[in-house]
């Protein structure tokens, strides 16, 4: 009898282990006791069953649920208890959420358009290294058509490396999705925005890479640029998935963000190549001696008439032997008329690296070719006869009659 009534005073005053969840069972109740529940476990109790708190003399606190969870001896079942009852309480809230979610074990497509980002990023980074540093691009495939694309004038944009605003684009593209995929966004940036913004870029990425293709395939006809090709891949892409994210019924609604980024980027590109300014040859070690360019062209009576009082007032005609544009406007004059114009060379001694553009254009801050400075005002780039008569205070009705 001590024995028992020892086992039985050991028993009582044995401390019970924590979030131990104890069943006391009557004919029509189940009435479980926690003592000192941990944080993370009694919201997960109280969501998912019916519970009631009620006074307890015994210092426990006492819960009446409808059904007891299985009884847990250490903080590790807790855990995954609590685990299992966050998935089933969160098993709405996944079945609502957007497409980027492809599966659980699946990848986002915040995280493909992260991944396609930072492939681009890498390609125009290294394109900005050669660009900026007058490096020859190793091209396996098209020979050297590569390196012909990267230093041509189609490879600037308002003066800035077309590979660096790649760079750039594919930068943001790559962060922002890394930054959707985890859900925040910073400066308090809503995922709606977050989303629209990422669209509006890819789209106006994927119109930029068409332009270029289109102008791959007329001014190089017959040229092949992997890297231009590998780029196109890359933005087209990235606006495929980022229109898949939205849906066809949630495209049609933000349909207007992309095509005013496309006409944006359309317009840009357009103005800047319309007004292009051919910059000096890359400095690599190269060396153009001076040469003349024919003009083909006739001049008619307006553009020799025009010469005459661009000369007269003093106007001025800044060039290089080298450059196509200059060469373009001569031809919009013809033959007789540019003989008439008052035409400065910048390289009269020819181009190699290390040369200095001629004085009188230095004085004048030439930057690109062809430049008319016309009473005073500072024009870039090819201009019609008209936009030279307007400018130039010419009336064409001036012209005698014979020579309409």
């Amino acid at each position: 009898m001590k024995n028992l009534s020892s086992r039985a005073t050991e028993h009582k005053h044995k401390p019970k282990p924590e979030n131990t969840v104890h069943h006391r069972r009557g004919p029509k109740m189940a009435t479980c006791y926690l003592k000192s529940p941990s944080p993370h476990l009694l919201p997960l109790l109280t969501s998912r069953f019916p519970l009631k708190k009620m006074n307890s003399r015994t210092g426990f606190d006492v819960f009446r649920p409808s059904n007891c969870l299985p009884k847990q001896t250490h903080d590790d079942g807790a855990d995954d208890d609590s685990s299992k009852l966050t998935s089933t309480q969160d098993g709405s809230t996944s079945s609502l959420s957007s497409s980027s979610s492809i599966s659980s074990s699946g990848v986002s497509l915040y995280n493909w358009c992260a991944g396609i980002g930072g492939l681009g990023f890498l390609e125009t980074s290294y394109l900005t290294y050669l660009k900026l540093s007058d490096s020859e691009a190793l091209c396996p495939v098209g020979g050297g058509a590569c390196g012909d694309v990267l230093t041509s004038d189609y490879s600037v944009v308002y003066g800035i490396p077309l590979p660096l605003m790649g760079m750039v684009a594919y930068g943001f593209v790559a962060v922002l999705g890394l930054k959707l995929a985890e859900g925040e966004l910073p400066f308090g940036i809503s995922k709606s925005d977050g989303r629209s913004v990422l669209l509006a870029t890819t789209a106006s990425m994927a119109t930029a890479s068409a332009y270029f293709l289109y102008l791959l395939s007329t001014k190089f006809a017959g040229s092949s640029c992997l890297y231009c090709l590998a780029s196109a891949t890359f933005s087209f892409s990235l606006f495929f998935l980022t229109a898949k994210e939205f849906g066809q019924e949630k495209i049609q609604k933000v349909l207007a963000i992309p095509l005013f980024a496309a006409a944006l980027v359309i317009a840009a590109l357009g103005t800047s190549y319309n007004s292009a300014q051919p910059i000096l040859p890359s400095s690599a070690e190269i060396e153009l001696p001076y040469y003349t360019s024919e003009i083909t062209t006739e001049s008619s009576p307006l553009a020799i008439s025009l010469a005459k009082h661009l000369r007269s007032i003093g106007a001025k005609m800044y060039g290089a032997f080298w450059c196509s544009h200059c060469l373009e406007q001569k031809e919009i004059l013809g033959a007789e008329a540019a003989k008439l114009l008052d035409y400065v060379e910048c390289f009269p001694d020819g181009y190699r690296k290390g040369v200095k553009i001629d004085k009188l254009c230095a004085n004048a801050g030439i930057e690109g070719f062809p430049t008319w400075v016309i009473n005073g005002q500072v024009l870039s780039g090819e201009k019609e006869l008209s936009e030279l008569a307007s400018i130039s205070g010419f009336k064409i009705d001036r012209l005698p009659q014979q020579e309409q």
